[in-house]
């Protein structure tokens, strides 16, 4: 039988972790997976919590002993998979909730094109059933996928809210980004993928994604105490496009105008975001950190 490694990267949110835990545990095919707890160095208890799912061997728990951020913790999962020999890694974070036949669609879908393929993503909706916005998957590297009917859509990048990738494909293409810390690691790493292996959303596989708002990243009207997290998004950002040549460069471009306007039009603090935008793109254009491979 094939060896599934389930990653679940959290940090301080053990309620979350523990109801996402209850939805792995009952997935119809629960019997050919790992649950593997990646924990950013939590300290809300969430290692007590887990003390009784670890005595009776129902997960696997990793603590970082920093933290690494979603980026440093994916990067970390995956490598734990791979040196432990799993055949595949499903990988989410800790407000994921599966659906019960989540892990069987991938399982069923790898069965009939085994080779076939890079990665396989699920639909992700938000707490209210509708589509969750910030993980909807890109069709092509700038535009957004609108198919969550067909079985199976080819698609170029995907998130990490319940990504399921061959060990050999991570072999080869190389781990998550360890550097990116938050955001965009999805993107690069789905991306690096696809580049290579044709990929697809499976509409049949879904889970719900228990985010706090059904709202993507927005510099313009995020809290001003929450603003220093933009700078990752958009060093990491040029970092992606700037790979894609003069497409990508005009895309971002395009991207980054439409930002300031929205910042000039809409915020309060205009200085303040216009300069965490301004560091993350400049950070970007000289920023190449390295891709491991295991």
């Amino acid at each position: 039988m094939n060896r599934v490694a389930t990653v679940v990267v959290t940090y301080n949110r053990k309620e979350l972790l523990l109801e996402n835990i209850k939805s792995l545990m009952q997935q119809t095919r629960a019997k050919e997976q790992d649950i593997i707890i990646i924990d950013n160095n939590s300290t809300d208890g969430t290692y007590e919590v887990l003390q009784q799912h670890i005595v009776n061997n129902d997960i696997i728990y990793c603590n970082t002993g920093a933290n690494l951020g979603g980026a440093g913790g994916f990067n970390y999962g995956m490598r734990y998979a791979l040196e432990a020999g799993y055949d595949y890694v499903w990988v989410m974070d800790d407000d994921c909730m599966p659906a019960a036949n989540c892990l069987d669609v991938f399982l069923t879908y790898e069965k009939e094109h085994a080779g076939e393929y890079g990665f396989l993503s699920s639909k992700v909706l938000w707490q209210d059933g509708k589509i969750c916005v910030m993980n909807v998957p890109r069709a092509t590297m700038y535009r957004n996928n609108k198919d969550f009917s067909s079985k199976a859509v080819s698609v170029s990048m995907a998130s990490f809210v319940s990504f399921f990738v061959p060990a050999s494909v991570v072999k080869d293409v190389g781990l998550p980004i360890k550097d990116f810390f938050i955001w965009t690691d999805d993107w690069e790493f789905s991306r690096r993928i696809s580049l290579k292996y044709p990929c697809y959303l499976l509409n049949e596989s879904v889970v719900a994604h228990k985010s706090k708002s059904n709202i993507g990243a927005n510099i313009a009207t995020e809290s001003a105490e929450r603003l220093d997290r933009f700078f990752y998004l958009y060093r990491n950002d040029v970092y992606l496009y700037r790979r894609e040549g003069v497409q990508g460069f005009l895309y971002e471009t395009v991207r980054l105008s439409y930002h300031i306007l929205t910042i000039l039009l809409k915020s309060d603090n205009k200085i303040l975001r216009l300069k965490k935008l301004y560091q993350g793109t400049v950070a970007g254009v000289s920023f190449n950190p390295q891709i491991e491979k295991v």
